[in-house]
């Protein structure tokens, strides 16, 4: 199995994990209100809360999870933000309505616990005709907030989200990073040749192409810049099968797939140039009621000048020593040292290495 298609059947089944766990603790909690019969009501409804957790993720977290990628999923993500969450609201409605007001995990939890039922019927009873509005309600409001918090997510980026969250970068902390900036070349003459809108076109499919890459190796985009992103990895993250390298030649990859579709609509296929510098940064929270995570460096400058590097030596993919120094499992790729190199900006001279793909 490819890995992205393991990575989504993962992501998955945590999805389908957890919503069982808590619709079992949720009904579990109802079941023992049956105050004659506790421990049958409380078995009864945890099962059907489980039961009811599990009917609900597998379409929701289908959607989330297994629909992005096709062309249905495209769509949602070109959607304006506030149309995108009332559909979802709408469509996962029904599913709430269907599964938690028509009760299907408590009368599945009936028949499939056919000892506990014949035990205390009283229970059983007590379970199936519990009124679901009180748990629709509680469920809607789970599951619409879930979706808030994805669809922010997703603009934002889902580590910015959460670092902002839990405030890992309130303080100011010193960092080892690896920085890897991609740019796409030769796009101020395809801007002249098919007009602002069309190049934005072009960068907007080109960045959304390379969106899976960067997730299925871990990255997490710093920032986009004109026709450039900015994709960064702590060292301990991006150390393990030289994951910053293999991104690269992934998003590669992902836009050579797609170089058919490129040409037809825009008559140019995108070609990259890329740079890979590693070191110490500081990061930390800045802005006022615009909150942002941002990282100061020599190795942000040093990184740019190693892709302006990329025209003079006329290579694709140039890493720096300080970066291959941080990475592990390089055997896939081949490397060709270039030598000590005077880069623009810089007084000392930096060792730098063209990166190719093993034959």
């Amino acid at each position: 199995m490819r890995l992205p298609a393991r990575r989504r059947l993962s992501l998955f089944l945590t999805a389908l994990g957890m919503s069982a766990v808590i619709g079992a603790v949720f009904g579990g909690a109802g079941g023992v209100g049956f105050r004659p019969a506790p421990i049958p009501g409380a078995i009864l409804g945890s099962i059907g809360g489980l039961l009811n957790g599990v009917l609900l993720v597998v379409p929701v977290a289908a959607a989330e999870i297994l629909l992005p990628p096709t062309r249905l999923g495209h769509v949602l993500d070109r959607s304006p933000f506030l149309v995108s969450f009332v559909l979802k609201l709408l469509v996962y409605g029904i599913v709430i309505v269907c599964v938690v007001g028509g009760r299907l995990g408590r009368r599945l939890a009936a028949a499939l616990v056919p000892p506990v039922s014949a035990l205390d019927p009283a229970a059983t009873s007590y379970v199936l005709n519990r009124p679901a509005m009180q748990q629709m309600a509680i469920t809607f409001l789970i599951v619409g907030v879930g979706i808030l918090m994805l669809q922010v997510a997703r603009l934002v980026g889902y580590r910015t989200l959460r670092d902002i969250a839990v405030g890992r970068y309130h303080r100011a902390r010193t960092e080892e990073r690896f920085f890897l900036f991609v740019d796409i070349a030769g796009s101020t003459a395809l801007a002249e040749r098919i007009g602002p809108d069309a190049v934005h076109r072009f960068l907007g499919e080109v960045f959304r192409l390379a969106s899976d890459p960067i997730d299925e190796h871990g990255g997490d985009v710093y920032q986009y810049v004109g026709d450039e992103v900015v994709i960064t990895w702590t060292v301990a993250e991006g150390h393990r099968r030289a994951r910053p390298v293999a991104c690269f030649f992934a998003i590669e990859q992902a836009l050579e797939h797609a170089s058919r579709d490129f040409d037809r609509e825009f008559g140019a296929v995108p070609h990259l140039r890329a740079a890979l510098h590693a070191g110490p940064v500081i990061a930390g929270e800045v802005g006022g009621r615009r909150r942002a995570i941002v990282y100061h460096g020599d190795v942000m400058n040093t990184t740019s000048r190693i892709e302006q590097a990329t025209r003079d030596l006329e290579r694709t993919f140039l890493v720096s020593d300080d970066a291959l120094a941080r990475l592990a499992d390089l055997d896939g790729f081949t490397l060709e040292d270039l030598g000590l190199q005077q880069l623009r900006g810089r007084a000392g001279p930096v060792r730098v290495y063209a990166v190719t793909p093993s034959p």
